[in-house]
């Protein structure tokens, strides 16, 4: 079976872009208009994953957002805005949404979310996350990789809990930048890259086969040796 996706966007053009998108990844697309009509799929409970635009005519994104969290319906929710501030982030991820994207924004950046989204682990309460000979203790804050100790910085620790929470999938600067900084990414800064040139020297030790990689043009991907 597909995965299904409900895209709850009232903008025809924007609605259209990302059904699109989305269907070219093989994805089952609905495409809600309005708020009310978006509400009413949402509550269904039968998607795997939703994209909702914050501003909607008749009922307002976050309040589906919500409403189907209240009817304790889990489905991952991407929150789409042009409200770019921090404060207007923070609120649509504790509407219960759980990625937040800025307009205008690139399509290949919407579906890496949305696979995202979908690679999340079912259990987000997991205490040790763990990629081959990688283990990552979130209540001690300790990265081990196979018996050696990784002495890496808070940055650099959430870094590695982002890569580890989405490994095999190759993800974007800017999503590490909005992610781990909390910031719109700016293609003119060379931060992430810096960071992630440091963690990856300790993560991969002379003689190991390499984790971290470099996907030219993209981003970053963790995966196991």
């Amino acid at each position: 079976m597909s995965t299904r996706v409900l895209v709850i966007e009232d903008d025809p053009e924007t609605a259209g872009e990302i059904v699109a998108e989305l269907s070219s990844h093989g994805f089952h697309v609905d495409w809600a208009a309005t708020g009310s009509t978006g509400m009413e799929r949402a509550g269904s409970g039968d998607y795997d994953v939703m994209t909702v635009d914050r501003l909607l005519p008749e009922i307002d994104g976050l309040t589906i957002v919500e409403t189907i969290r209240a009817g304790g319906i889990k489905t991952p929710v991407l929150v789409l805005s042009a409200l770019a501030e921090v404060d207007d982030r923070v609120r649509g991820l504790k509407a219960g949404g759980d990625d937040y994207l800025t307009k205008p924004f690139a399509l290949v950046e919407l579906s890496a979310r949305v696979d995202a989204l979908l690679r999340r682990p079912a259990d987000p309460r997991e205490t040790v996350l763990r990629v081959g000979p990688l283990t990552l203790d979130l209540i001690e804050r300790k990265a081990q990789r196979g018996g050696r100790l990784l002495d890496i910085l808070p940055r650099e620790f959430q870094l590695l809990e982002y890569l580890m929470r989405h490994s095999g999938q190759v993800v974007t600067r800017a999503m590490l930048f909005e992610e781990v900084w909390h910031y719109r990414f700016d293609p003119r800064t060379n931060l992430v890259d810096v960071h992630m040139g440091r963690l990856r020297r300790k993560v991969d030790a002379a003689g190991e086969t390499p984790m971290v990689h470099s996907m030219r043009g993209t981003g970053f991907q963790l995966r196991a040796p």
